[in-house]
C-alpha cells in the first residue's frame, strides 16, 4: 500500500485523497414522500491504504455503537489516515426514529436483508443502496450492535474465523471473547465476508442507551483493527489479557424457560458461573411452583435476560463453555477488579455509570 497513491472514495460522488466529508444519504422515503438519509462520514486519508467501514444502528434501538462511530468521526483527520474510514452512523434510520430493532410498519429486520435489490421491500431497497454505494468499495469492516431489548450482552466479537482474513480482523479487535460461526443468512457480516471483505459484528451491551465502559472498549477496539491495517501506522495493537474463541453446539447454549412465570436471576457478581451453580428462578405468582436453572457447565454468560418474566421457550441466558485454563486467567481478571461491564454484587448488570444498590 505504501507504494501506490490515493484515491478518490466514489459513490454516487467522490471524496478525494485528503478530504473529510460528512453528510446525508438517501437511501428510501417516507410515505409522504420525503427522503430517509443516513448519516455517513468519510474520512478519505492522504496517504493510501485500505478501506474500512464501520456500521452502526441496523437495529434502530441499538445505540452503544452509534456513539462509537461518533467518536470516530470526530477524533481522525486525513492526515493521519493511511487509506479511508466510511462511517454509516445509522443506518436503520426509521427504526432509529422509533427507537425499535426492525423498520417499522412491517417489522422487516434489515440485518436479514443484505445485499438487498432496486426491486425489493422496504429493506431489501434500503440494504441495496448501503451495500451498493458503501460497502462494497471497502476492504473490511466492523458493524457494531448491542443485545435486543429486554436482554443485556457481554463485550464480544462474532466472525467466521473459518476463513483466515477474518480471524485475523477479530483478533486485532482484541475482545476477550469471539463466538466463531457463519452468521445469519442475509446479515451484513455474512455477505460481506462472503463477497471477500472480511467483517466481524461486535456485541456490546444493552438497547436503548449508551453504556460508557463499553464504548470506551468500541473505541479501543476500533484503533486496534486500524493499527493492524496500519491505517494508523504510529499506533500499537492492544492485547486483551485473555481470549477465548468459541464455536461449535457444544460450547455456547442457550438456557431457555420451562415454565413460564417470574424470574429471578441469582448469578453473579461476575458472569462466571461453575456447572450445577444456579443461574436463575422461574416461579409461579402464588410461589407454590419454583423451577431452578441451574448452569449445565463450567463457563460464562454471554448474554442474560433482563426482563424478569418469561414464557415457556423463552431464552434465559447465553452460557458460554470454558477450558481450565481460560476459567483461571478469568478468575484472575476477576482479583484485578477488570470486569468492567458486568453485573455487580449479584443486582444489576453494569456497564452504564450506574452504581449498584
Amino acid at each position: 500500500m505504501s507504494d501506490q497513491s490515493p484515491e478518490p472514495f466514489r459513490y454516487d460522488a467522490q471524496v478525494d485523497p485528503g478530504e473529510k466529508r460528512q453528510f446525508r444519504y438517501e437511501v428510501g422515503e417516507t410515505y409522504l414522500g420525503d427522503p430517509v438519509e443516513i448519516p455517513v462520514t468519510i474520512i478519505n486519508g492522504q496517504h493510501a491504504g485500505p478501506r474500512v467501514f464501520l456500521t452502526a444502528g441496523i437495529h434502530g434501538d441499538e445505540l452503544n455503537g452509534v456513539k462509537v462511530l461518533q467518536e470516530v468521526a470526530a477524533r481522525f483527520s486525513p492526515a493521519e489516515v493511511h487509506g479511508t474510514l466510511v462511517c454509516l452512523h445509522v443506518v436503520n434510520v426509521p427504526g432509529f426514529q422509533t427507537q425499535q430493532r426492525d423498520i417499522p410498519i412491517y417489522d422487516q429486520d434489515l440485518n436479514r436483508s443484505f445485499p438487498g435489490r432496486e426491486g425489493s421491500n422496504t429493506a431489501g431497497r434500503m440494504a441495496h443502496q448501503v451495500y451498493s454505494r458503501f460497502i462494497q468499495q471497502c476492504d473490511l469492516g466492523i458493524d457494531f450492535h448491542t443485545s435486543t431489548r429486554n436482554r443485556t450482552t457481554m463485550f464480544h466479537v462474532r466472525a467466521d474465523t473459518s476463513a483466515p482474513e477474518v480471524q485475523r480482523l477479530a483478533e486485532a479487535f482484541g475482545a476477550n471473547v469471539v463466538l466463531a460461526g457463519a452468521g445469519d443468512v442475509g446479515s451484513l457480516r455474512t455477505v460481506a465476508t462472503a463477497d471477500g471483505i472480511p467483517t466481524i459484528t461486535v456485541e456490546m451491551g444493552k438497547a436503548h442507551r449508551f453504556q460508557r465502559p463499553l464504548i470506551d472498549r468500541g473505541n479501543v477496539g476500533v484503533e486496534n483493527v486500524l493499527a493492524e491495517y496500519d491505517v494508523l501506522p504510529e499506533a500499537t495493537v492492544a492485547e486483551p489479557a485473555w481470549r477465548k474463541v468459541l464455536g461449535g453446539d457444544q460450547e455456547k447454549r442457550w438456557l431457555r424457560a420451562d415454565t413460564g412465570g417470574l424470574v429471578e436471576m441469582e448469578w453473579g457478581p461476575t458472569p462466571l458461573v461453575h456447572e450445577g451453580d444456579s443461574i436463575c428462578t422461574v416461579s409461579d405468582h402464588f410461589s407454590t411452583e419454583e423451577h431452578i436453572v441451574e448452569a449445565p457447565f463450567t463457563g460464562i454468560l454471554v448474554g442474560v435476560l433482563e426482563n424478569p418474566v418469561a414464557l415457556p421457550g423463552h431464552p434465559l441466558c447465553h452460557l458460554a463453555r470454558i477450558d481450565t485454563e481460560t476459567h483461571t486467567e478469568i478468575e484472575a481478571e476477576i482479583d484485578r477488579g477488570e470486569f468492567d461491564g458486568y453485573r455487580a454484587f449479584g443486582l444489576r448488570w453494569m456497564g452504564d455509570g450506574e452504581e449498584a444498590e
